[in-house]
């Protein structure tokens, strides 16, 4: 059995007109929870503290052998290995358990581990033990920032917005 040759374009026609109504839906948006990436989170929280130009900064002095376990913690971040970077901060923390700096560092590598509860949780005692202005302010109030939005907690999104906004001060005005 032979089909007609309309029947043949009007499949055709059919087809195409199915193919280009495919084509032009837009995607759907990733689901709340997938809104930012693990890492583009830590980019987010790592610049919100870099780019500060408050009044005070502060930079603590320690021991070199935290310094030394802090190395390796960065390096093992670098390399993408983030349970020996976050093995290497708890080494450091076991020396200087009150370091907000640290504590923030450790933050930052539970996000990227998804231990979003655990890096809150630093952030927050990170903030409770530094400075209350400058970049370290910041970036803790960044962490929560980030996490809230991933778990669409709005009203907690606005106040870690706030509080950050809060770690800027500017200098005083020479002339």
């Amino acid at each position: 059995m032979r089909a007609k040759p309309g029947t043949i374009v009007a499949t055709a026609a059919a087809a195409g007109a199915l193919l280009l109504a495919a084509c032009s839906n837009p995607p759907l948006p990733p689901p709340a929870s997938d809104r930012g990436s693990p890492t583009a989170m830590v980019e987010a929280i790592r610049a919100a503290g870099a780019g500060d130009q408050s009044v005070v900064q502060v930079a603590p002095l320690r021991d070199p052998a935290v310094d030394g376990f802090l190395d390796r913690a960065h390096a093992a971040e670098n390399a993408g290995n983030y349970t020996d970077a976050l093995t290497g901060i708890d080494s450091a923390l076991k020396l200087s358990p009150d370091a907000p700096d640290i504590l923030q560092f450790r933050a930052e590598v539970e996000v990227l581990l998804r231990r979003y509860s655990a890096a809150e949780a630093d952030a927050r005692r990170s903030f409770l033990l530094g400075p209350k202005v400058g970049g370290l302010c910041a970036s803790n109030w960044e962490t929560i920032l980030e996490i809230a939005q991933a778990e669409t907690r709005q009203a907690d999104v606005a106040t870690a917005r706030d509080a950050r906004d809060k770690c800027h001060k500017p200098g005083p005005v020479r002339m």
